[in-house]
């Protein structure tokens, strides 16, 4: 008798992309290097492609045509990683945004320990404007899938759309002045830059997390956008293992010199006139010698440097530094033992094991690092977002889960924000312990109960899990951790009904007397009884706390334990006006608030403020509250002259309430344009 086997579910779809760009494949030097094969996590998949996370819809609104979609499933395709890299194939288009968006995904997720999800839609009413319910809640729907466009545009542009949850990719014809690689007039395509993919992706993550930082607040919020989903484009070449090595061995081991790894979109910055790549973290061409040379940190620079691109470069270098610094004290050993002591490598090739060796160091470091970058999202302001404030998220995330910094990372990465003049307000001194952020004390992170191992969270935490055990298989389990993998479309429903179960928890503490103020001062909240009249309100008349988000996370330890945190934005808004006598007016005590509900005080733009909350699964004890106060005079006054100095005002007004372009606004089409 026969039978036959149950065949195991792969693990991965290995599928061909473009290593850099097109332009490489043209280069007898790096031809070879320029197709790499992305292991791309396995899933049920239809034409397109369409996947849990992702809906690749090909129309090209220019030429008025839908090209056919990509079935990945077709035996031959299985066989072969795929369509072969092709410049004219629109399906090896469809497949390769599918690849490079799906391995960014992955990534995020596995520094965040938990499924990725996209950014809610925004319900709006006839009007455009966004609702809300009589709770000062937003009306939000879950998006499962983010859509991506190959060939959405015939311009220099690609973009993430927070309005239309998707990714839209332009192509157009290369400059007849400077080609470069490139054929004069020829079509360059910028869906087939790896750099580009993974950079609208990360746009589209992030704004899943943070979903004010696309507001212009300050100086740094698009430019921290902008950086961010530099540095994960950046880091990610570290792990296209042929292309490392090539460029460890052409530069022997120093990443300091002139190489691919460093550069960012090198087919788009040359076929739009640039003399060099799109950006570069560690240097740039001279445009009269044409001559690539090396950056030199100015520490100056961030001060005078406004455009969000410019700003945001800023960042990545001081992070690349980081970066390059460690990888420098890995290797050193290495070097150590090949040149015997002297540190100096003889001229010539370098011994193809000492390539392998390097480019194993270099692509772990790079690992860390980009592990690093992600994971101090969860430990970010929810607004307002300022480059200060990311150091010290990614000091202490990272102290979180490696206590032992053996290798000096952080160290590092404050002595690479240093150099470049980035430097956290309200902090005494730059060691990496003093820009920890401080555990709450009093209530919120301490046992309030008196009982062993509760928490001022706790109760919360059980409502918590008693929804979950309510809501999976009917299973009552009291042993029942935080979902943080699953069906997504569960998780997705699981999502909303916590943000309302935490926002029921929430009101009832801060409608406590005497505890209430406290909660709130501890929290950053607007205080429920003595609060400017300024405060936007629920129909209560009690100021409204949005409930932002709530996800879990669960993080593997340097000891090989593991940690289970809460991670709670919310949110507040206020109303915020340029003439300060105005503001002064409306926040006297006993202003009449219905004048502001009838919209006969008009305000010129809106401050958010909040917190992010780190809560213990286990003890319900707070460890971290990152406070942005919607109260604050401070931050009042920062925005105001931020807005009022704003150089790009059309920018500025897209985000004031009162103009009807907030209702169709695309930052990053308009940012990207420019570049």
């Amino acid at each position: 008798m026969t039978t036959t086997a149950r065949l195991p579910t792969p693990t991965f779809r290995r599928l061909r992309v473009y290593t850099f760009d097109p332009s490489l494949a043209t280069r007898l030097d790096t031809s070879l290097i320029n197709v790499a094969t992305l292991k791309v996590a396995w899933e049920a998949i239809d034409a397109g492609p369409v996947g849990e996370y992702l809906e690749v819809v090909d129309f090209d609104p220019a030429s008025d045509c839908f090209y056919a979609p990509a079935d990945l499933d077709q035996p031959e395709l299985l066989a072969t990683d795929g369509y072969a890299p092709s410049e004219g194939n629109p399906q090896f288009h469809q497949q390769m945004v599918y690849a490079v968006a799906m391995t960014t995904i992955r990534n995020f997720e596995m520094a965040l320990g938990r499924q990725a999800m996209w950014s809610l839609h925004f319900e709006r009413d006839d009007g455009g404007h966004v609702m809300r319910d009589e709770l000062g809640q937003l009306v939000v729907m879950p998006v499962r899938r983010l859509r991506i466009y190959p060939h959405a545009l015939r311009e220099a542009n690609a973009y993430y759309s927070p309005e239309k949850k998707a990714l839209l990719f332009g192509y157009f014809p290369s400059v007849l002045s400077d080609p470069a690689e490139n054929l004069p007039g020829g079509l360059v395509f910028t869906c087939l830059s790896q750099d580009v993919v993974a950079h609208e992706t990360t746009h589209a993550l992030l704004d899943g997390l943070h979903r004010y930082y696309v507001e212009p607040t300050n100086p740094d919020c698009l430019a921290f956008h902008e950086a961010f989903a530099d540095i994960v484009a950046l880091f990610q070449h570290f792990a296209q293992p042929e292309a490392l090595r090539d460029q460890i061995a052409q530069t022997r081991g120093d990443l300091r010199q002139q190489n691919l790894l460093g550069k960012l979109a090198i087919q788009f910055g040359q076929a739009i006139g640039s003399h060099g790549a799109l950006r570069d973290a560690i240097g740039q061409i001279d445009p009269k010698t044409k001559e690539w040379i090396p950056q030199e940190p100015d520490p100056e620079e961030y001060a005078r440097t406004p455009e969000p691109h410019a700003r945001g470069a800023i960042l990545v270098a001081a992070f690349f530094d980081a970066f390059l610094s460690i990888y420098r004290r890995r290797i050193a050993d290495l070097l150590r033992i090949a040149t015997n002591g002297t540190g100096k490598l003889p001229e010539g090739d370098i011994h193809p094991d000492l390539v392998n060796r390097l480019a194993n160091e270099a692509a772990r470091t790079a690992s860390h690092f980009l592990r690093m970058a992600i994971r101090a999202l969860d430990y970010c302001p929810p607004v307002d977002i300022t480059f200060g404030e990311y150091l010290r998220a990614l000091v202490t995330a990272d102290a979180d889960v490696m206590p032992y910094d053996s290798h000096g990372y952080r160290v590092a990465v404050v002595e690479g924000f240093r150099r470049r003049g980035i430097y956290p307000r309200d902090v005494r001194t730059l060691s990496p312990d003093a820009l920890l952020w401080d555990p709450p004390s009093g209530r919120l992170g301490i046992d309030a109960t008196g009982g062993p191992g509760r928490g001022f969270f706790n109760e919360m935490i059980m409502d918590l899990k008693t929804h979950e055990q309510n809501s999976a298989d009917n299973s009552h389990s009291t042993t029942m951790e935080f979902t943080t993998w699953g069906d997504r479309q569960e998780l997705m429903e699981q999502s909303s009904q916590a943000r309302a179960l935490v926002w029921c928890w929430l009101d009832k503490q801060l409608n406590d007397g005497a505890l209430g103020k406290e909660v709130a001062d501890a929290l950053g909240l607007a205080p429920p009884e003595s609060s400017p009249a300024s405060v936007f309100r629920a129909k209560s008349g009690r100021p409204s706390v949005e409930v932002h988000s709530v996800r879990s996370a669960r993080r593997s330890l340097q000891d090989g334990s593991a940690m289970l945190d809460l991670v709670i934005d919310l949110v507040q808004r206020r109303r915020g006006y340029l003439d300060e006598a105005r503001q002064r007016e409306v926040d006297t005590e006993g202003f009449d608030r219905k004048q502001l509900e009838a919209d006969k005080y008009k305000h010129d733009f809106e401050i958010r403020g909040g917190c992010t909350i780190l809560i213990d699964g286990i003890t319900g004890c707070a460890r971290y509250v990152i406070k942005k106060p919607v109260c604050s005079d401070a931050r009042l006054k920062r925005q105001r002259e931020f807005l009022g100095r704003a150089a790009n005002p059309t920018l500025r007004a897209t985000y004031s309430p009162t103009d009807p372009r907030a209702r169709t606004a695309e930052p990053f089409a308009m940012l990207h344009r420019g570049h």
